[in-house]
């Protein structure tokens, strides 16, 4: 898996990078539709912090940091270090948060140490040329990443197997919630929570680790 895995990293880092040069720091240029589907998208996996006078967060695939604006928007005390396998988004994230002492952006597909909380937005949605086993193999391990790098919980977004059929697209892959819920109570923790009512053809589950 560890070969299929470097392969899949630099496909999706060089995917990522060419939507950041043609979209800029934009929803647009990490691949979304839209800045108010993006905030949705925040307000459901900040929903893993239950200690908000101080914590610490890794965020996996970071993007430009558009995470972290929303979170310093709602939290005052907090440390954060975002991670991403495109060069061109750390640089951006680097620039951008420049004058913020409490974010660190890094090249890289893991962090260096365990913080409070973890979280994955949308990185297993664009799955490329890759057979749906593969992928899900893929996600199964990174979830395992997660779990390992997280001290009071993780987060992470799919799109949804429940996805209109018309409407999905070859490139994309389209997760099982069920599948995923049941798998993160059975190996992570007995508090899962599967998020599944706002609006979007997508999912958010909550792990919440006894601590």
């Amino acid at each position: 898996m560890a070969d299929k895995k470097n392969s899949i990293l630099t496909d999706v880092a060089a995917y990522y990078s060419a939507k950041l040069v043609e979209h800029g720091e934009t929803p647009q240029g990490v691949d979304w539709n839209s800045e108010a589907s993006q905030m949705l998208r925040f307000e459901q996996l900040s929903k893993i912090i239950q200690q908000p006078a101080h914590f610490s967060l890794n965020d996996f695939g970071c993007g430009y940091g558009a995470l972290f604006e929303f979170l310093t928007s709602r939290f005052h005390h907090f440390s954060y270090v975002g991670c991403d396998i495109s060069q061109e988004m750390i640089r951006a994230a680097q620039r951008r948060y420049a004058n913020h002492a409490h974010a660190h952006f890094m090249v890289a597909a893991e962090p260096l140490e365990p913080a409070d909380y973890s979280v994955a937005s949308g990185i297993f949605n664009v799955k490329l040329g890759y057979h749906n086993s593969e992928w899900k193999e893929y996600l199964e391990t990174t979830l395992e990443v997660l779990n390992r790098f997280s001290r009071k919980g993780f987060t992470f977004n799919c799109l949804t197997s429940y996805s209109d059929v018309d409407k999905m697209r070859d490139n994309l892959y389209y997760a099982d919630p069920c599948f995923l819920f049941d798998l993160c109570k059975r190996r992570y923790s007995r508090n899962v929570a599967l998020l599944h009512d706002y609006d979007l053809y997508e999912f958010t589950i909550l792990v919440r680790k006894s601590v």
